[in-house]
């Protein structure tokens, strides 16, 4: 995933742009970005966060920056947002989503003469590749149209001129772009948990594939939305932040409501419910409330200095992160049958470890796991936050592996949860992790909990669907 935050005001708004997006930077591992528009045309900045958070590398130049119209982005993988010179004029460019088919139009592009100088390493920058697509536009309007229709994947996209901000959600809507205001100013965001402390309220989302025009008086509609929208269900289980809302229903309670639907279909006996930080708490606060069993933290997660743990590239690293950043405590644990909640079980490994630490080092007498959503058997080929995990690293696709004794097998066949191969898949993810006993949410359940309709939500990585 990445994140973006855009301001257009009669005011000066950096600071607002500074604060919007770093309330991204949950999204983000490698870049963060701001670009401004002010009397001397557009500037940009783009730094390495890595290991120190947005806030710190950007705080010294705010002092520098000033401009009334300004947008931000913290960037999964490449720079951004760029600076870009076309026949339609000079514009800066931040995008979020995965443009899958970026061999086909770099050989395309290069085909018409076209030449890239966004490069890392020997990969071409996503972002300049889109802007590519918007400068074959006529106005910025037919130009962002062309991109959306052409990226297979996902793009998401905020551009800013000298007298605009303009913003385009993706053709099928798979991330959220939403509108705020406040007096003579507009915004554009992907997390509206960015709008309440700089005093923005929302307005509206994006349709799925819209085009709409910003200046300080408001936001007009350049290209109107399609009728099919494919929102991703993995923001409001894991990636969103708790105080946002897409589609106006809210990250916080929606896994108040996962945790309910796993409670009611379950039986464990057990002496407390607790939930992996951050994301897992939720749901585990749901599941104690419909169930009634007491709710405890026998984990802290430490958060002044350590992010989520899918956020460093490299797997030692992350998993480093994931051991230090969770703090046991033993008078909760030792002895004691213990039921967690967690979003989801990617590839397990992190998960095994914890698990571990707690029967050898703090006593733990039982261990049960509820994951908040179906088990994941298929990558992501719409959004980033697959593209470091191959599908074989899955924990359901390892689980077939050792059922099958072969790496070809059809994860379609377990994606029925009342079906034998299913059941099987499941009780050998629970042996591995030394579980005494685990539990997936049905995909009825949390279609339900999201409270939308199932055809306008992307359910991939469940169903292949």
């Amino acid at each position: 995933m990445s994140g973006f935050f855009g301001v257009t005001s009669k005011h000066e708004c950096v600071r607002d742009v500074f604060f919007g997006t770093d309330y991204h930077s949950h999204l983000g591992t490698l870049r963060g970005g701001m670009a401004v528009s002010n009397h001397a045309g557009l500037v940009h900045s783009i730094h390495d966060i890595t290991n120190s958070p947005f806030r710190s590398k950007f705080d010294h130049e705010l002092a520098e920056l000033e401009g009334r119209s300004a947008i931000g982005v913290i960037s999964d993988f490449e720079d951004q947002p760029l600076i870009i010179g076309s026949h339609l004029g000079n514009y800066a460019i931040a995008t979020v989503g995965a443009v899958c088919n970026i061999d086909e139009l770099r050989r395309e592009a290069m085909d018409r003469g076209t030449h890239f100088s966004e490069m890392s390493g020997q990969h071409i920058n996503p972002t300049e590749i889109i802007a590519m697509l918007i400068n074959r536009g006529a106005t910025f309007a037919e130009g962002l149209r062309h991109a959306q229709e052409r990226v297979e994947g996902s793009a998401s996209i905020l551009l800013l001129t000298r007298d605009a901000l303009y913003a385009a959600r993706d053709r099928l809507g798979r991330t959220p772009v939403i509108l705020g205001a406040r007096k003579d100013t507009m915004a554009v965001t992907l997390e509206t948990c960015a709008f309440p402390n700089l005093g923005f309220e929302t307005v509206r989302d994006l349709g799925p594939g819209e085009v709409v025009r910003c200046t300080p008086e408001g936001a007009e509609t350049l290209m109107p939305p399609g009728d099919r929208e494919q929102i991703c269900t993995f923001l409001w289980v894991y990636y969103g932040y708790p105080a946002s809302s897409y589609a106006g229903i809210n990250v916080e309670q929606t896994r108040y409501r996962c945790g309910r639907a796993l409670a009611r279909r379950d039986d464990a006996d057990i002496d407390s419910v607790c939930g992996i930080p951050d994301s897992g708490t939720g749901h585990a606060v749901g599941y104690s409330n419909q169930s009634g069993t007491p709710y405890s933290r026998p984990f802290v997660k430490y958060t002044p200095t350590w992010p989520r743990s899918f956020m460093p590239q490299d797997q030692q690293v992350r998993d480093l992160v994931a051991r230090m950043k969770l703090i046991p405590i033993r008078s909760l644990i030792e002895n004691r049958r213990l039921l967690f909640c967690e979003d989801s079980i990617v590839r397990g490994t992190q998960l095994q470890d914890t698990l571990a630490r707690l029967y050898s080092d703090y006593g733990a007498r039982e261990l049960h796991m509820r994951a908040a959503c179906p088990p994941l058997l298929f990558g992501c080929p719409y959004l980033n936050f697959s593209r470091s995990k191959p599908e074989l690293d899955l924990a359901t696709r390892k689980a077939m592996i050792e059922l099958e004794g072969r790496e070809d097998g059809d994860p379609s066949a377990y994606v029925d949860p009342d079906g034998e191969a299913h059941r099987a898949m499941i009780d050998t993810i629970r042996r591995r992790l030394n579980l005494t006993s685990l539990r997936y949410q049905r995909l009825e359940d949390l279609v339900e909990a999201v409270g939308l309709p199932r055809e306008r939500l992307c359910t991939y990585c469940w169903t292949g669907d």
